[in-house]
């Protein structure tokens, strides 16, 4: 058959030379039908190769061959690549990563949305309802509370159901736990009832807040490479503080309480359609790290708990694991003071005279600026800060210290320039940490799941704690002004500036990113430094020099003319020291 250059890696060795057979007779072997069918197919075979190699030098098509024509486009070459047994692995990047990142910002921002919605609004909802100030602080912890058990599950859903199945649970919880809510609105129902029904939606919707927080980093990592991959868990990771901000703004706009839970549950409804658009995995993985399949909580614990075989993919370091603990601690306390205080702006700074509007204006101020600033930063981490994770966020932290102690002076009537700036600045520097952060944990654990859910639990555990701390610090009645929250401040201030002395002790190094830029250095034209068309040219055309085993893939016309060539020499000399086969033994040979 004409599969000469796609059957061997070399031309097939000469059958041995026949001894010379006197009189031939019709029992010999030569006359078999085999040993004809075996010198047809040889010489068939050079004859096909060399038909070949001129129709490649005219620059036509063979559509009858039965060899694997080279790819046209760079993209033909990654795409078929890594369905060929014995290549080496090929990573790629598809446009529609970007329809299933968009999808996961929208999700994320509608999960922001729970746990601060009634913050803002919280003195209507005791005047509307009937509801204590402690019940209505309990609307956001029990998102908190609800969200710690889920936390554990999630990854385990992933490893199950994908990243599109899990999607799908969470997408059917916010809508059954919007109109759950809404319907405690009715006039008709007793506070206790309204209570329990709207306590009852937002415990739904703490289950599914997980799922589009913990998602973030795993997709990220299955979809965009490295220069990308932070910018990605950027985008992806600041939509919740969006929500957040979100949360902040709308209900003191669309007065009374009972209207701005029918305007939460269209936004629900409108936005859970969109997790059609998410996407498992790509065919081809952008990295290495992106061929990893989901891990589950559990693996992360036995790698913390150092019970990992050092050859696996998630072993880690004693180092490792010391670094890990200190980023769940901070990362825990600062994200859950930001919680705390947006839960509770309308009580820090109403008692000073600032209307609701303007104590949501402050939480919104501080996630709007911060996604701003993140914006533009997180270029830096995959551009320029790349191996720099944990440098830059010991840069930042002395910022975060600074703003959270003025707060403790600058929370005073008439002051409103001063606690915008305030606001502005700690969203700025949080907002810029939280992707590097995120980044820096899947670094040291290459567990993307489980590192993100371990460091999202404990901002919401952290949170839960200050809310019933700081509650309980709010002065009394009888105080000036009455219900004031100075010594709520002052315990925020203390503790951030206690618990960020701990970021000095990392020593943050990024193994899973040197892993990746070691696996793409091996490949052909696959250097870091490289830009994405000079790797796929390379690609097409060196691919070839590392493939191996029995099979061929012609995918330049100097390699197929060279290959042919060497079949055609190695039968000329093979005629010239007498490997010529009698007439008696087989028969002749057909005309080349």
């Amino acid at each position: 058959m004409p599969a000469l250059a796609a059957t061997s890696a070399r031309p097939p060795a000469r059958p041995p030379r026949p001894r010379p057979v006197p009189d031939p007779g019709p029992s010999s072997s030569s006359h078999s039908p085999s040993g004809t069918a075996r010198a047809d197919s040889a010489y068939s075979d050079i004859r096909a190769a060399l038909a070949y190699m001129a129709n490649i030098e005219k620059g036509q098509d063979v559509p009858g061959m039965m060899i694997e024509s080279m790819p046209t486009t760079a993209e033909d070459a990654e795409e078929r690549s890594p369905s060929l047994a014995g290549d080496p692995p090929t990573y790629r990047l598809y446009k529609r990563r970007w329809v299933g990142l968009v999808a996961v910002v929208l999700l994320n921002i509608a999960a922001g949305m729970v746990l601060v919605w009634f913050g803002p609004i919280a003195n209507d909802m005791v005047r509307d309802f009937g509801f204590t100030l402690n019940q209505v602080n309990w609307l956001g912890n029990v998102v908190n509370v609800t969200y710690l058990p889920a936390s554990v599950i999630v990854p385990y859903l992933y490893t199950r159901l994908g990243t599109r199945g899990t999607c799908y649970i969470g997408a059917v919880l916010f809508l059954v736990s919007a109109w759950i809510r809404y319907a405690g609105t009715a006039t008709a129902l007793s506070v206790g009832s309204s209570y329990a029904l709207i306590i009852i939606g937002q415990m739904l919707a703490g289950v599914a807040v997980p799922i589009f927080q913990i998602v973030v980093p795993s997709y990220s990592q299955k979809w965009f490479d490295l220069k990308g991959r932070t910018t990605a868990t950027m985008i992806m990771g600041v939509a919740n503080p969006v929500g957040n901000a979100l949360g902040q703004l709308i209900p003191p706009l669309v007065p009374p309480p009972r209207q701005s839970l029918l305007v939460l549950a269209i936004i629900f409804t409108v936005i859970s359609p969109v997790v059609f658009l998410v996407g498992n995995a790509p065919p081809t993985p952008p990295t290495y790290a992106g061929t990893q399949e989901h891990l589950s909580f559990a693996s992360l614990l036995h790698a913390m708990a150092g019970r990992t075989p050092r050859d696996e993919y998630t072993y880690m370091t004693p180092r490792e694991r010391i670094d890990f603990g200190i980023i769940v601690l901070v990362f825990g306390v600062l994200v859950g003071v930001i919680n705390a205080f947006t839960i509770q702006s309308a009580e820090f700074f109403e008692p000073y005279g600032y209307s609701d509007t303007v104590s949501g204006l402050m939480g919104a101020v501080l996630l709007l600026v911060g996604l701003i600033a993140a914006a533009i930063t997180s270029p830096l981490y995959d551009r320029v800060l790349t191996h720099h994770l944990a440098l830059s966020c010991k840069a930042l932290c002395p910022i975060l210290i600074a703003c959270w102690v003025a707060l403790i002076w600058e929370i005073k009537p008439n002051n409103e320039a001063v606690c915008f700036v305030l606001m502005g600045l700690i969203g700025a520097t949080g907002l810029t940490l939280l992707p590097a952060v995120l980044e820096l944990a899947v670094e040291l654990t290459r567990n993307a799941e489980g590192s993100s859910a371990l460091l999202w639990a404990s901002t919401n555990l952290f949170g839960l704690i200050f809310v019933l701390v700081e509650g309980a610090l709010r002065a009394g009645p009888d105080a000036q002004p009455p219900l004031n929250m100075r010594r709520a401040a002052i315990f925020q201030g203390v503790l951030v500036a206690g618990i960020i002395v701990f970021v000095y002790l990392i020593e943050g190094k990024q193994t899973r990113r040197t892993q990746d830029e070691e696996r793409r250095a091996a490949l052909p034209g696959g250097e870091p430094d490289a830009s994405p068309r000079e790797r796929r040219r390379r690609s097409v055309l060196g691919w070839r020099k590392e493939k191996k085993g029995p099979r061929v893939e012609v995918r330049e016309v100097g390699e197929a003319s060279e290959t042919v060539a060497a079949a055609a020499e190695e039968e000329e000399e093979g005629e010239k020291e007498g490997d010529v086969r009698t007439a008696a033994n087989e028969p002749p040979r057909p005309p080349v």
